[in-house]
């Protein structure tokens, strides 16, 4: 096992702190700093290589299993100059140490039983956590205590139908039977739910598609200024300024949204202009919510199908829109209440409803793997048969928390954290 090495802190602060790992770590440290310091007791050492002075650096040691990796690592806290932590770095590969990989250090820790699969994905979605509400699902959606109560009672279940394997020609009460049938039942309903609500959750990670929608000069493209709280459209008196999709990612009460302003929805010949007009169609098809406009006093737009919409007319500082929800981005009125309308709406297509937040493909394939064994469980009659499913229920299950069958897709979940993690 080679020892890796990488800055754990962003660049350009004031301090950059390099993190090491591997069977190496503490000799390096050593050829470093002369001696070896306390064990997780922060130390002011100078560090010395080649014949010269590199820094004065702040040394932290963690003898293994007691690590993030579950091998000796070491932190060494520098100044922050590039030309400190390129000399650091140069040492440290002189010394037998090499640059690590994206999620080396976290798949160490997985491969040495420091976290499972469900602790490093959540710990890669609290790394790239935008929001408030995708830092609370990465931190509290439950997933892992989920996973490890479903195993337990699945555990139980498993050990009850081996006793009616076991011994069939005891005299056993038939409520066992029911009860076991009950049990698969009533595990199988929890899981579909967490499946019912896994698309909330991806929503939340992924981030949600709004898209602005509606005719030339019904200050599409002012409104998405407005909301963006700066200038990312061209806003013009001239019909058709707006040729294709143009959009900003956007804070709505906690939720990440892409805000998208679309091309003005109408006949024209112009080529380039029906293209623009074609995709924007397309995209609202697609989109998670659409928000529909019009000038006051203009009608709607037909709404795409599927996605849901809000109707909203603007430019009510120049005439009354009647029933209708109206706002002026030039005056400000009604942008507020419009905006709060937004995160209802984006709060609602993430409500996992208190569901664990299943929020990744791999994490939903596995639960609606155990969950198909549990429905053949349920309606099978011979226990042998039954057992059986209820293993294969098990063996889906244990997936999911990297137990069994996962060394093909390792690479790509810790592919996908940064470098230093």
């Amino acid at each position: 096992m080679s020892t890796i090495f990488a800055p754990i802190t962003g660049r350009g602060g004031a301090i950059t702190t390099i993190r090491l790992s591997g069977p190496q770590t503490f000799p390096i440290i050593q050829s470093l700093a002369g001696a070896l310091p306390a064990a997780r007791r922060s130390t002011l050492r100078r560090l010395r290589f080649d014949g010269q002075v590199l820094d004065e650096a702040l040394l932290v040691v963690f003898p293994a299993p007691h690590s993030f990796t579950g091998e000796d690592v070491a932190e060494i806290s520098l100044h922050g100059g590039r030309a400190v932590l390129a000399a650091v770095s140069d040492a440290l590969v002189t010394l037998g140490a090499r640059p690590a990989e994206p999620g080396e250090f976290s798949r160490r820790a997985f491969e040495n039983g420091r976290i499972d699969l469900l602790q490093a994905e959540a710990m890669a979605d609290l790394i790239a956590a935008e929001t408030e509400a995708q830092r609370r699902q990465a931190m509290e959606g439950h997933l892992p205590e989920a996973c490890a109560a479903w195993r337990e009672r699945l555990r139980h279940l498993m050990a009850r139908q081996e006793a009616l394997i076991d011994f069939p020609d005891e005299d056993l009460p038939p409520e066992v039977e029911e009860e076991l049938r009950s049990g698969i039942s009533a595990l199988r309903n929890e899981m579909q739910a967490a499946l019912h609500a896994a698309p909330a959750a991806e929503r939340l990670r992924e981030g949600l598609e709004f898209v602005i929608l509606g005719p030339p000069n019904a200050g599409k493209s002012t409104l998405l200024n407005t909301l963006a709280g700066e200038e990312i459209a061209i806003v013009s008196d001239m019909p058709g300024t707006t040729r294709d999709a143009v959009g900003i990612r956007v804070d709505l009460g906690g939720i990440p949204v892409h805000l998208t302003d679309t091309a003005g929805l109408r006949e024209t010949a112009d080529n380039i202009e029906a293209e623009g007009v074609r995709r924007a169609k397309a995209k609202a098809e697609k989109a998670d919510f659409v928000i529909l406009v019009a000038a006051c006093g203009e009608a709607f737009a037909a709404p795409p199908p599927g996605a849901p919409v809000l109707r909203v007319h603007t430019k009510s500082d120049i005439a009354e829109s009647g029933r209708e929800f109206s706002v002026s981005a030039k005056t400000g009125r009604n942008m507020p209440e419009l905006r709060a309308r937004l995160a209802e709406a984006a709060l609602a297509l993430t409500d996992r409803q208190g569901a664990a937040a299943l929020s990744r493909p791999r994490q939903v394939a596995c639960v609606r793997d155990t969950v198909m064994a549990l429905d053949m469980a349920v309606a099978l009659t011979e226990p042998e048969l039954r057992g059986e499913e209820l293993r294969t229920a098990a063996q889906a299950l244990a997936r999911l928390a990297g137990g069994v069958g996962v060394e093909e897709i390792l690479d790509a979940v810790f592919s996908g954290f940064c470098i230093g993690k």
